[in-house]
Parts: C-alpha cells; sequence; structure tokens
C-alpha cells in the first residue's frame, strides 16, 4: 500500500491514493486473528508496535484493543486519513525509506506492505527496521509466494519464496527466521493466490 521515494514515477502510490477507500472496504473487515495473535504471542502485553504500512487501519486497531502501544504509518495521504479515522489514533504519513527510528519498538508489523518495493530499497528499508527494533524485537511481514520482481496491476511488487527470503535475510543481516508459513490470500475469491509469512526476530548483539 506504501511506496519507496526513489522508486519509478511513484505508480504504486498514486495507485492507493486514487483507490483508498476501495481498498479499504476490500480489507478492513477481513479476518486475520490468527496470525495477528501469533505475532502478538512474542510480544509482552503493552509492548510498542509499528504498523509499518497499515492500510485501512484494521490491524492497528485490533492491536489497540488488546492493549498495545501502537504507531500506526502508511505512504499514502488517503489511506492516512481513512486508517486515522478508523482507528481513532493519528496515523502518520511515512515513506518506508523516512523509517529513522532506532531501538524504539518491540515490535514490527509489516503485513503485505514492504513487498511494493524494489530489492536495493527493500534490503535498506529492512535494516532500517532492524535498527527500528528493541533488544530482540520481532518482525511479521508477508509476501505474494513467488519468485516475480516488477508491475501487476498498477503496483510494482517484489515476490519472494523461501529461496528468495534466504537470500533477502543474508543480505539484510540482524535476522533469523522464527517461524515461516504459507497461506492463501484471506479476501473472498482470492484463496487461490499465496503469501509468504514470517516471523523474525532480531539477533542478539555478540
Amino acid at each position: 500500500m506504501r511506496i519507496n521515494t526513489i522508486m519509478t514515477d511513484n505508480h504504486t502510490l498514486s495507485y492507493y491514493n486514487a483507490r483508498a477507500q476501495e481498498f479499504v472496504q476490500g480489507t478492513v473487515a477481513v479476518n486475520f486473528h490468527i496470525t495477528q495473535d501469533s505475532f502478538l504471542a512474542q510480544l509482552e502485553k503493552g509492548a510498542s508496535i509499528l504498523d509499518f504500512g497499515c492500510g485501512s487501519g484494521r490491524d492497528t486497531k485490533y492491536f489497540l484493543e488488546r492493549g498495545f502501544a501502537v504507531e500506526a504509518t502508511d505512504g499514502s495521504a488517503e489511506l492516512c486519513k481513512l486508517a486515522s479515522e478508523y482507528t481513532g489514533i493519528s496515523v502518520k504519513q511515512l515513506l518506508f525509506d523516512e523509517l529513522e527510528a532506532v531501538e524504539k519498538y518491540d515490535g514490527i508489523w509489516a503485513c503485505a506492505s514492504i513487498l511494493h518495493l524494489e530489492w536495493a530499497d527493500l534490503v535498506v528499508v529492512m535494516q532500517k527496521m532492524v535498527r527500528a527494533l528493541k533488544g530482540e524485537g520481532v518482525i511479521y511481514t508477508s509476501f505474494k509466494y513467488g519468485q516475480f520482481s516488477g508491475e501487476r496491476n498498477g503496483r510494482f511488487f517484489t515476490d519472494l519464496d523461501e529461496e528468495g527470503l534466504a537470500r533477502l535475510l543474508k543480505e539484510v543481516g540482524g535476522l533469523v527466521v522464527k517461524e515461516l508459513w504459507i497461506t492463501g490470500d484471506v479476501r473472498p475469491g482470492r484463496g487461490e493466490e499465496k503469501w509468504l509469512n514470517v516471523l523474525l526476530t532480531k539477533q542478539r548483539c555478540r
């Protein structure tokens, strides 16, 4: 739903700004509790979470209702407005490469968001995410399953399979896989689309 500033022509960002209401309607009511709860189970009650590319605000609201301290960001100005209304908190407009926090969050939730970055940008942004995590903080992120990289239906995607994820994490450094699983798309009529889900933990400094 969000885009890095150096991506060609900002097609993806323009896509979400133009279709923000449609996107929210298609995602806000989706039951994503199994994955949300898997992420929250890694954190202490009241832990600090960054919803990095929050889209509709669905996940932010779920985390807030369970007593977590959540900051939400999105690159789309239109989605920020709608997510702020839905969640009751101010959602900050932030491009992925603008993340400069250092050891601020216990967890970072990047659900179907950073997949819109080109490979080199994805490496840099994930390194920023590592720096933004406290101690042995946790990241959840997801990618469409496969090896495709390029524009699809008006948006840029980097798809990943297990091999691609391993190569990415080697370049990023500082993260280890805690859990990895493949799911179908939870949106109605799209169950044939496969997703790579991964929980990552920040490596202890030695």
